[in-house]
């Protein structure tokens, strides 16, 4: 990765320096009072050895780098910045601007050493000494990944340096104050997921795949868009971490990855793919997709829609420039705001091999781009096409180099125009304090980009994450710095008290910021919501499999007997019962809270009442047949729906009171937990909620001691023994319930409460129709009239 560093050099200066010779620098490139400028990118591919680039030139001294051929447009805006500059006498009279080019190879050791080297060598590298020459470095312009300018940041901030990033948006990441010497040219990154939110809402993409580059950055992007996500009902089929650098060395690990990214972009449901990542992440995706499909034969990838962050550019290297790209077409990107700059076209269009031969880099790109060489004296030659001057960048195509301005280039180009507008700012100011010295002969020191004047003060600043405390006994100037207490935040310097968070972010570990909380909520994509979510389907169909044989055998003796359409009835609300725990599993909102209690109780009550009416519907019958009885006239369906309607309805009268008085509505529960705002249904009235309970309550208590009490009458088809038994689990469930569901919050009360419909619900399944399934299908020899009347 290149970097293109900006620095100003204000005059040329033999230094005498231990073990070093001198170094002189040819006098075209430099004239006595000049002011050199430089700069910073992060752009070659190849591991090189050290780039030394002369200034005012971009010539290397040990080999030529490969950069990335669309990346050569950032090289160029600069030296057109640099070029209007110098001849343009009112910004900077008398003074040139040149620049030097350093290379970081993408490592963070090769960063430290290629800054020092810019900060410290001439002939040989000795820290700490400017030898030979005077180098005054004004800024620098960092690298277009944030790894490079913070590894620069953590040089140049001793030496108060300024640094202009014109790719990193990682801006929180830096914790830049007042007083930091770190600038951005480009806007905050949170911009960007606001309008990614946005376009997937407009075109309703609520499935996607997501590819993050496996990093701070990536996690950050991760940390801040998946709430954004669920907040907008969109949901992610896939995360998949896409690393930074290839290392082959990790053969296993690396294979692994491929085939796991390789399976999610072929075989997902997911139509639309977001890709967060630098320069590198489309050179990652192309070359997995060249595993798989090297004859580019398949078209699966051909339907997706890609959608681009601003980092990532369409970019290929070296021996891959050829390769298809078919696959992103109609590709979404977001970009950097960039507005036409006047001349830059046509200084393209200038540019080529002869315009200027110390651009090291001409050669290589010409020979990528065009598939061409240039004759090499130390080589034989050889039948390949030769590199001629009628070969045109304009002749490019868009997909190899673009000659319309891009964003990071115009955010280059402005960089370097910053620098020289605050360097002449810098200049009349010290000019016009000169004049206003009552005509006294007294030169100021130069000023240095970096200098505020002298700091006196009776102590060091409080900096983010403390506050001041006055010291008793002494002035108000004097005082100690001391940690904000927990759950308060300080975010400047000097702050007089600590302030909380926003009831939606939480205290960083520093104490310096706030941290957006998750927003969470139980739901089918976790592990608890799956097992919970699978449990419900499969009692569902296990009760869709029993209704349909009892349908399939309604004829036989242990179906008639009581009452066939009492079984259906508490069968399907069995089913109902099932379902309505999947709305407990679904993101809160204003529907599924009005909806998820009402439906639960209402089929709740409708499930124990038919299993009341069937207990009865079996007293009655005993009683019935005792001679002169007038329970006789009782006997029939008639009752028993008497019962189920009138019990429902009792049930129905409840909920209707609730939600037209007081009904559930969704709120986020900010203070539960430390890190996590909780998105749940608020029951707005805690007493009818525990009305429904209880009501179902009476009717499962009721249900049981009539069962009891009839589970030893002398009935062939008698079934109060086992609704005994399904009775006393169902209440052991929900009294169960009550401390649970007290004692715990958020997610996991929601759990309990799904749990505990669950488990009743298949209480009164198992024990009362399995046994009856258990002879219909497996013992249908015991499913008559005679073999019944003989066991009793």
């Amino acid at each position: 990765m290149l970097l293109l560093l900006v620095f100003l050099v204000k005059k040329i200066v033999t230094l005498s320096c231990p073990a070093s010779d001198a170094f002189l620098v040819p006098h075209e490139w430099y004239q006595p009072g000049d002011l050199i400028v430089g700069g910073m990118m992060s752009h070659t591919y190849y591991n090189l050895h050290e780039i030394n680039f002369k200034e005012h030139s971009y010539k290397t001294s040990y080999g030529t780098p490969s950069v990335l051929i669309k990346f050569y447009q950032h090289i160029l805006a600069l030296v057109l910045a640099v070029k209007e500059i110098n001849e343009n006498s009112q910004i900077l009279p008398n003074v040139t601007l040149g620049f030097h080019i350093y290379d970081s190879y993408y490592d963070s050791r090769m960063t430290y050493r290629t800054t020092l080297d810019l900060l410290f060598k001439s002939q040989e590298f000795v820290p700490n000494y400017k030898c030979d020459r005077q180098k005054n470095l004004m800024a620098i312009v960092g690298g277009l990944d944030f790894v490079t300018s913070f590894y620069i940041a953590e040089i140049i901030g001793f030496f108060k340096i300024p640094q202009l990033t014109y790719g990193s948006s990682a801006q929180e990441e830096f914790q830049t104050s007042k007083l930091s010497s770190l600038y951005f040219m480009v806007p905050k990154e949170d911009h960007q997921y606001i309008g990614i939110i946005q376009l997937l809402r407009h075109f309703r993409w609520t499935w996607i795949g997501i590819f993050s580059v496996d990093n701070n950055n990536g996690e950050n992007f991760l940390q801040k868009m998946q709430p954004l996500l669920s907040e907008n009902g969109i949901c992610a089929a896939f995360i998949e971490s896409l690393a930074q650098q290839l290392h082959l060395e990790r053969f296993f690990e690396l294979s692994q990855m491929i085939s796991t990214i390789s399976f999610n972009m072929m075989n997902s449901k997911a139509n639309v793919f977001l890709v967060y990542g630098e320069a590198w992440t489309i050179i990652w995706l192309r070359y997995i997709t060249f595993l798989l499909d090297p004859e580019n034969k398949e078209t699966a990838l051909l339907t997706k829609v890609w959608i681009m962050t601003a980092q990532i550019d369409f970019v290929l290297p070296g021996t891959h420039i050829r390769w298809d790209l078919k696959m992103y077409n109609g590709a979404l990107s977001f970009t950097v705001h960039s507005t036409e700059v006047v001349g830059f076209k046509e200084f393209l269009q200038t540019t080529n091999l002869l315009s200027d031969y110390r651009d090291g880099f001409r050669q290589n790109v010409w020979e990528q781009s065009f598939d061409c060489s240039f004759p090499k004296p130390e080589l034989q030659e050889t039948d390949s096409r030769q590199c001629t001057e009628e070969m045109k960048l304009e002749d490019l195509p868009a997909s190899i180099f673009e000659m319309e301005m891009t964003g990071h280039s115009y955010s280059v180009y402005n960089a370097v125009s910053a620098v020289a507008h605050a360097l002449q700012a810098l200049h009349l100011l010290g000019f016009n304090r000169k004049k206003t010295m009552m005509g006294k002969k007294t030169d100021l020191p130069n000023l240095q980009a970096w200098q505020i004047p002298p700091i006196s003060r009776c102590n060091d600043p409080c900096f983010p994450g403390s506050w001041k405390k006055g010291i008793e006994g002494d002035q108000f100037c004097c005082y100690d710095c001391v940690p904000c207490p927990e759950g308060k935040i300080s975010n400047q310097n000097d702050t007089e008290d600590c302030f909380e968070c926003s009831e939606d972010h939480y205290p960083n570990q520093e104490k310096k910021g706030c941290i957006l909380k998750l927003l969470v909520f139980l739901s089918v994509q976790e592990t608890l919501g799956i097992g919970l979510s699978s449990a419900a389907l499969g009692f569902f169909f296990l009760t869709s499999w029993v209704l349909g044989t009892f349908i399939k055998h309604r004829d036989t003796p242990i179906v008639k007997a009581n009452n066939r359409s009492l079984t259906y009835t508490l069968l399907a609300s069995l089913l109902l019962c099932f379902l309505s725990s999947l709305l407990f599993l679904s993101q809160p909102g204003k529907v599924t809270c009005l909806l998820r209690q009402s439906m639960f109780g209402v089929t709740f009550s409708v499930a124990i009442s038919s299993v009341l009416a069937k207990t009865i519907t079996v007293v009655v019958a005993f009683m019935a047949t005792k001679p002169g009885s007038q329970m006789r006239r009782w006997v029939g369906k008639r009752l028993a729906f008497s019962i189920v309607l009138s019990c429902s309805l009792i049930q129905v009268c409840i909920c209707i009171l609730w939600l037209s008085t007081s009904p559930p509505f969704p709120e986020l529960d900010m203070h539960s937990e430390l890190q996590e705002m909780i998105l749940q249904c608020n029951e707005g009235s805690v007493f009818f909620f525990y009305c429904v309970l209880g009501y179902m309550g009476i009717l499962a208590i009721a249900s049981f001691i009539v069962a009891f009490l009839a589970r030893k009458l002398p009935d062939s088809f008698n079934e109060a023994k086992f609704i005994t038994f399904s009775m006393l689990a169902f209440c052991s469930v929900w009294l169960s319930f009550f401390p649970a569901y007290l004692s715990t919050k958020g997610k996991a009360m929601v759990a309990v409460e799904v749990f505990s419909i669950l488990a009743s619900s298949a209480a009164l399944l198992g024990c009362i129709f399995l046994p009856k399934c258990h002879i219909i299908v497996l013992r249908p020899d015991l499913n008559r009239r005679e073999q019944l009347t003989k066991r009793d």
